[in-house]
């Protein structure tokens, strides 16, 4: 799991059916004192997040097949699964 930036949306006429209703989303990964890290990743959101929130974001297949619910076969990696409120140290 890894804290985020939303940044920006992604729209795309063609895509793999795993895609068809879910939302995508830029997301920039954020270092534990909230500064960019890394390279920009696409996300799919599970909980209706905007641009600027920020978010925690599963990079993880087995856990990304249970949240969806789909098979075996899902070329979907990294999914927003909640918005972050507050980061307490």
């Amino acid at each position: 799991m890894r804290i985020a930036i939303v940044e920006g949306t992604v729209v795309g006429a063609a895509h793999h059916p795993s895609y068809d209703g879910k939302k995508l989303l830029v997301v920039q990964p954020l270092d534990e004192l909230g500064q960019a890290t890394g390279p920009q990743l696409v996300a799919v959101d599970t909980v209706q997040a905007g641009v600027g929130d920020r978010v925690l974001v599963s990079a993880e297949g087995n856990g990304t097949r249970q949240i969806l619910k789909q098979g075996t076969q899902v070329p979907i990696l990294e999914l927003v699964v909640g918005i972050v409120d507050d980061v307490a140290s």
